[in-house]
């Protein structure tokens, strides 16, 4: 079955990463962007090696956004980013075909155990089934 493992983040943490400290979102450091790395990328790298791995991305910051929905008038409205009203966005993801919820559970704590700067606001790793399109069954 696959399954979408997300990763949430503010903007604030995209900030941290580039340096720029704010309350629960301390400076990051070389080393601590390439200790995230590196434990990002052993990840990907082993779930490649078992075939898990369908896709994965880490996703730009929100200020670098855009949101297009429908006006009162039936037209596109078109807004920048970042956006007050959302706290948390999707910062990355991957895509996982594994043989159990358990299985994806398992490599979804792994994530959880990435090194980050002491003070860091910790963020759940959220797991939804993809649907297979037949009907609506996961």
């Amino acid at each position: 079955m696959k399954y979408l493992v997300m990763i949430q983040g503010t903007q604030a943490d995209y900030e941290a990463q580039s340096g720029k400290a704010s309350p629960g979102a301390p400076a990051w450091t070389e080393q601590d962007i390439q200790a995230m790395y590196a434990h990002m990328s052993a990840i990907n790298n082993d779930l490649a090696e078992t075939g898990e791995m369908v896709d994965g991305n880490g996703l730009g910051e929100p200020a670098r956004t855009r949101s297009v929905e429908r006006g009162p008038d039936g037209k596109p409205v078109i807004t920048d980013g970042p956006y007050g009203e959302t706290k948390e966005v999707l910062a990355g993801y991957w895509v996982l075909d594994c043989a159990s919820l358990e299985r994806v559970t398992e490599i979804a704590a792994r994530v959880l155990e990435c090194p980050v700067p002491e003070g860091t606001t910790d963020y759940p790793v959220i797991i939804r089934p993809i649907l297979d399109g037949g009907g609506g069954d996961v």
